[in-house]
This record gives C-alpha cells, sequence and structure tokens, in this order.
C-alpha cells in the first residue's frame, strides 16, 4: 500500500520589496512521501516569491507532465511554469516552448554539479530564469518544517530574510540565468 502524502497548512507575511508585493499567503501543501523536506521548503520558497494571483500548485511529482507551479491563462495557456530541483535541461527546454515564462528554484544534493554541467546548456533560452538558495539556508529551514508552518519572509535587495519558529535566516536571492 502506498504511503500518504504528508498535509501541511501555511501562512507566509510576504514583503518581497524588490517586486513591490505584500500579501499574506494561504495554503495548503501536499508532502509526497518522495520528496525531501528540502525540497518542499524551495517548493513554498519559489511560491512566495513568485506569488501572483493565480498562481498555484500543481500535482508535482506525482504528474510528470506537469510542473511544481503554473500560472494558466484563461484560455489555458500556461503563462508561469515553475520548476523545483534539478530536472534535465530539456525538460526545461520544452517548457519554454510552450510556456511564456519559466522559472527553475534550483535545489538538490548534487546543485553544483548540476549547474556546471547543465547552465551552459540553459543560456540561450530567452524565457528561463533559473534561481537558486544557498545549501546551509535551505538545510536550516527544513529542519524547522512543521505540519503548520509560519514564515515572515522578506525580500529586500536580493536578500531573503525569513523568520520561522522565533529565529530569523538571512540568504541570497542567487539569479543563475535570466532576471526575477
Amino acid at each position: 500500500m502506498a504511503l500518504p502524502s504528508t498535509i501541511y497548512r501555511v501562512t507566509i507575511q510576504l514583503s518581497n520589496v524588490d517586486r513591490s508585493v505584500y500579501e499574506t499567503l494561504t495554503t495548503t501543501v501536499a508532502r509526497h512521501p518522495s520528496e525531501t523536506a528540502e525540497r518542499m521548503v524551495t517548493r513554498l520558497l519559489a511560491y512566495a516569491l513568485l506569488h501572483e494571483p493565480d498562481l498555484v500548485f500543481t500535482k508535482g511529482v506525482s504528474a510528470g507532465d506537469e510542473p511544481d507551479l503554473w500560472v494558466k491563462g484563461a484560455d489555458g495557456r500556461v503563462l508561469l511554469w515553475v520548476e523545483v530541483g534539478l530536472p534535465e535541461p530539456e525538460r526545461l527546454l520544452k517548457a519554454g516552448r510552450h510556456a511564456e515564462r519559466v522559472v527553475l528554484a534550483a535545489c538538490g544534493n548534487a546543485l553544483s554539479p548540476w549547474e556546471r554541467t547543465q547552465l551552459p546548456k540553459l543560456a540561450a533560452a530567452g524565457n528561463l530564469t533559473v534561481l537558486s538558495f544557498e545549501k546551509p539556508f535551505i538545510a536550516r529551514l527544513a529542519s524547522l518544517a512543521e505540519r503548520v508552518v509560519s514564515w515572515e519572509l522578506t525580500l529586500s535587495d536580493g536578500v531573503i530574510y525569513l523568520t520561522v519558529a522565533g529565529e530569523t535566516l538571512e540568504t541570497v536571492l542567487h539569479v543563475r540565468i535570466g532576471t526575477y
């Protein structure tokens, strides 16, 4: 019998000074049994940092033909395709042919070698942005993940300040390709 997903209830007080977005985000996130805590918190960071009114979580890892998050237009076209992890470059390039904008929130144990070998293959994609975060930041954030997530997230001048469980974490938002 398959293990069920773990449900997280999320509230994020967002102050994205760089994009002039100030919102209280509330959502529910399902963490698939095969998903690491690091990947889940990276999905939440992508959700907050890329927030716009129609951004939604998809079926994610259980639906191979969908991204982790997306925005669809009224006509069904994909306006924003958001991947999390270290996908094959071909997947991102294909998404770029079908979506107006593609964003990768890169994360995983093999991030450094992936960046060295795969980023050059993606450099020419005009509608692709690749973001990454410092590994110790993601690891600490994952260690603080509870079933009820409450974050205060501020992004200012490319620096993320995130308060969770009474602790304030800080990291740089790395833009590896494209613009944020």
